[in-house]
């Protein structure tokens, strides 16, 4: 259960950077009543969930998305809104907002507090370019004992310029990758390989463990801007 919470969560960090574009993001559409669909997929290729995005509004530059997540049935599991700013140089992602709902559920009566950095992602991107890293830093008072978790985005970066087709199309990508280091009483290490259009978002991704071995992937399986 805890390896599902955790590759839900990666899920999440990848399939939220799906939305967003106009005049001052090139990568990702930027449009009210935008919906996209992302379903992920074990290692075998068996569904395991699928979120669907979409746009609800924008004001300011600031996207207000809701998301449902159902499972591999379709039986919806939760939803969720979260907020994008895009900026004239591309987006920035509240990490915060990221987190699985269904994780922060169980710490609802309980005080929380969070912190870290945005995810940035330019508008100008070129293979070998280097990105931000990101970081989200939880504490949370349990009462009688405190405790912290914390994910980092590390070694984010530019590989090669590649197309790629899914069940929603084909497209030409950036392969972008970075390690995601987790942190919940024990510490865990992924790479994910990720892939993204340009005025579209979000394609692909994969992630694997720190031996290498692919945990899961998932994938953009509809579109409609």
């Amino acid at each position: 259960m805890k390896t599902k919470i955790t590759l839900l969560v990666l899920m999440l960090l990848v399939s939220m950077t799906t939305i967003s574009q106009n005049a001052c993001s090139t990568y990702y559409p930027f449009k009210e009543g935008a919906k996209f669909q992302i379903t992920s997929f074990d290692k075998k290729g068996k569904k395991e969930s699928v979120v669907d995005y979409e746009i609800a509004s924008i004001k300011n530059n600031v996207a207000t998305i809701n998301t449902k997540i159902s499972d591999d049935k379709g039986k919806e599991i939760s939803t969720a809104s979260y907020e994008m700013t895009c900026n004239g140089d591309g987006i920035s992602i509240d990490f915060k907002s990221l987190m699985n709902p269904e994780m922060l559920k169980q710490y609802k009566k309980m005080e929380v507090e969070m912190t870290g950095t945005n995810i940035e992602l330019p508008n100008n991107l070129s293979v070998g370019q280097n990105l931000k890293d990101a970081q989200l830093n939880m504490a949370i008072n349990m009462g009688v004992m405190k405790m912290n978790m914390s994910i980092d985005m590390v070694n984010r970066k530019v590989n090669a310029k590649e197309s790629l087709t899914t069940a929603a199309g084909t497209f030409d990508c950036f392969a972008l990758s970075y390690n995601t280091e987790m942190k919940i009483g024990i510490k865990q290490s992924f790479e994910v390989k990720e892939w993204i259009s340009e005025g579209v978002g979000a394609v692909k991704s994969e992630t694997y463990n720190k031996g290498g071995k692919l945990l899961g992937y998932s994938e953009l399986t509809s579109i409609s801007k």
